[in-house]
């Protein structure tokens, strides 16, 4: 499976929770397969999906999930060591690894190599680390959701993008709604 497939899967769970989604073609991807008022879509910021889900799971109840990609996570280290020592249990980060910066190219990340992002999150301090298949990703992330602990999910995946246009929602709309479903 791709990292959209996953998605298209997963997508009846995210609908009852606070979803923000990484940057690029994930957002692209989630945006097209359901777009819903309770998703945000990180337009520009890189790195910074799980930051911005950990803020909002400190700040209020609803559980929201953090779809985020392991160049992304990569990009932003600190956030797993911020998670573990702030534990929010209405928070769950979805790393899709594929292995690649899929967003810009497909360039192989150190994740596709040597370096395991569920080693690494355990070694931060995160008690609740599951990898799996992305064959699994449906079943792990509600598990999680069941479980109301924070929870780390490493989902396993092919490489590999579908053709999409850019998401065409202003940012302001984006937000504003966004911000509507979270007080709701």
């Amino acid at each position: 499976m791709i990292r959209s497939e996953i998605l298209r899967e997963i997508a009846p769970i995210l609908r009852d929770q606070l979803v923000i989604c990484n940057i690029g073609l994930p957002s692209q991807e989630l945006h097209m397969i359901d777009d819903q008022p309770t998703n945000f879509y990180m337009l520009g910021t890189m790195g910074l999906s799980s930051s911005i889900g950990l803020g909002l799971a400190l700040a209020q109840d609803k559980t929201v999930i953090s779809i985020d990609g392991d160049g992304s996570v990569l990009t932003n280290f600190g956030t797993l060591p911020t998670i573990a020592n702030n534990v929010a249990d209405n928070f769950i980060l979805l790393i899709i690894d594929n292995g690649s910066y899929g967003s810009t190219g497909d360039q192989p990340t150190y994740a596709g190599k040597k370096t395991s992002l569920a080693a690494v999150a355990k070694a931060c301090g995160c008690e609740n680390v599951v990898e799996c298949k992305d064959v699994d990703t449906g079943k792990v992330l509600q598990a999680a959701i069941d479980s109301k602990k924070m929870t780390i999910i490493v989902s396993k995946c092919d490489s590999g993008n579908i053709k999409l246009p850019v998401i065409t929602m202003d940012p302001v709309v984006i937000r504003d709604r966004f911000m509507k479903a979270v007080k709701a």
